[in-house]
């Protein structure tokens, strides 16, 4: 029944996370179609790169990586009675809100400093000024979006997945109503879109608070104290939150790079969101899943288990990234002008956004197999080795992203951050196998992985020729959607039908799963 949870929770996070994406490719498409890669556009990321640096901190991150295995101790330990669970949550989620409360007055009295941290390219023109407007209008959705995450935990904790799940999906479709009323009402396209971040953070607040109420976890705030078993929380949270600072500052060094090149902070961030399509349904849907999971069978002594759900969770991620990030090598250009070239967006701003998604589809197993390897640290309360990790990934980043600037432009960081990534997951990887067999992937996961990387390797070949043979409807508008479409449906059978004879791919083991529900 333990793998029957699992396989379910993969395919709920994943499921609602993909719907996510998709409405988010359809909002990143009209942003691009009204903002272009413009001033307004490149204040605009900045300003909503504010909140969400801050989120991997108190969210989904350092926070709540820590909270969850502490609040599925306490569900496990209670029973039937969830009073000790629901205090504890209680008590960490104000504590939470009153922390975002000082930080949001702080960061709304300095936003010029923090946005010259962010994007020092910004000084002295007119991005300036709009990304500190802009700015002070996002940053409210960090307490929204951060207590929202740690409702979410409790959810998961508790087995629930699918309310945490959609509330992203509230986030997308209420950038895409801002899109909507700035077009056809003609409001400022920049401050619409501003001012739609903390209505979102609201919004997905309320899907799972109400969830959770529902669940049994009825999580009002309350006079803030500091209880031990907060203390506990911020001893463990302490070393996480360093290490996601060493993460942010990595996102800082190659936004500052990027931010003395003319139109290279949208480019990056339109890139991002090609490749943040796989990485956010596989990697979220692992990471959330399996934290939890791997938790109660620590608990429970049972290390075949733990290393059957890691192995599980590996092999199901890289039975899908593996091959999206070779798709994302071999056709980046007809992907980015079919989502994003039309309106403001141009073929120049196209042809560097298609390099700068090559690179980071080099990166995508990478970052997809952290999700994988960090819960194994964080179940067992241990949130100091990642740091460590995390310092030497910084000087990859750096070390790339600085240096090879003035050689490549703004490229360079985007190579800075693909390689911090692999620094990072070897490092992740290499630390396991010092935990013991549990940790350590089983027989079958290098089987199917040899499997994967052939059938993968197949498919790149295959859409190589399909780019070719479809080269004249690709540059045809109205065609260029079809030809797209045809690449990918050619892409994904060739693949599927290379994995399934090569013992890659094996659809059958989850549709057993799923019967014996």
């Amino acid at each position: 029944m333990a793998q029957i949870r699992l396989v379910r929770g993969f395919l709920t996070v994943g499921g609602w996370t993909a719907l996510s994406r998709v409405l988010g490719f359809v909002r990143d498409i009209a942003i691009a179609g009204v903002m272009g890669a413009g001033p307004i556009a490149e204040a605009f990321f900045v300003a909503f790169s504010l909140p969400n640096m801050f989120r991997r901190f108190f969210a989904e991150g350092a926070f709540n990586m820590a909270f969850v295995p502490m609040f599925a101790k306490k569900v496990e330990a209670g029973g039937d009675d969830t009073s000790g669970a629901e205090t504890f949550a209680r008590d960490a989620l104000t504590g939470l809100a009153t922390i975002l409360i000082v930080l949001t007055v702080v960061a709304h009295i300095f936003m010029p400093a923090l946005v010259l941290s962010m994007a020092a390219g910004f000084k002295g023109d007119e991005r300036f000024d709009l990304a500190v407007t802009y700015g002070r209008i996002a940053f409210p959705y960090i307490f929204f979006i951060s207590l929202s995450a740690l409702l979410s935990g409790v959810l998961n904790a508790t087995g629930r997945f699918g309310a945490a799940a959609f509330a992203p999906v509230m986030l997308n479709v209420i950038f895409i109503g801002a899109v909507l009323i700035s077009y056809y009402a003609g409001t400022d396209v920049g401050l619409t879109q501003s001012w739609a971040i903390p209505l979102s953070g609201i919004a997905q607040l309320a899907v799972v608070w109400i969830a959770a109420k529902r669940a049994g976890y009825n999580l009002w705030p309350r006079r803030p104290r500091m209880t031990p078993e907060l203390k506990r929380l911020a001893i463990i949270a302490g070393p996480a939150m360093l290490a996601q600072g060493v993460v942010q500052i990595n996102l800082l060094v190659g936004r500052q790079v990027s931010s003395f090149f003319d139109g290279a902070i949208a480019w990056l961030s339109y890139a991002d969101r090609l490749y943040q399509l796989p990485l956010g349904i596989v990697g979220i849907a692992i990471g959330v899943v399996l934290l939890p999971d791997l938790s109660r069978r620590l608990r429970a002594g049972d290390e075949g288990g733990s290393r059957w759900s890691l192995s599980r969770a590996g092999e199901f991620a890289l039975m899908l990234t593996i091959p999206s990030a070779i798709a994302l090598v071999i056709i980046p250009l007809p992907l980015v002008q079919v989502l994003f070239q039309r309106g403001a967006f141009t073929s120049d701003d196209a042809a560097n956004t298609a390099i700068a998604v090559a690179v980071y589809g080099i990166g995508l197993p990478a970052f997809v197999l952290q999700k994988v390897l960090q819960p194994i640290y964080f179940a067992r309360e241990n949130t100091r080795t990642p740091f460590y990790f995390a310092l030497g990934s910084l000087v990859v980043n750096a070390g790339l992203a600085i240096g090879l600037a003035p050689h490549i432009g703004f490229i360079a960081a985007a190579f800075g951050t693909t390689f911090a990534g692999w620094a990072m997951t070897l490092a992740l990887w290499v630390g396991t196998h010092r935990m013991g067999e549990s940790t350590r992937f089983d027989d079958r996961f290098w089987r199917r992985l040899w499997g994967i990387l052939a059938a993968s390797v197949i498919m790149g070949a295959e859409l190589w020729g399909a780019v070719i043979l479809l080269g004249p409807m690709l540059g045809t508008s109205g065609l260029d959607v079809i030809a797209l479409l045809i690449l990918i449906a050619s892409g994904t059978v060739t693949y599927f039908v290379a994995g399934h004879f090569l013992g890659a791919v094996r659809l059958s083991d989850i549709r057993k799963m799923m019967k014996r529900r």
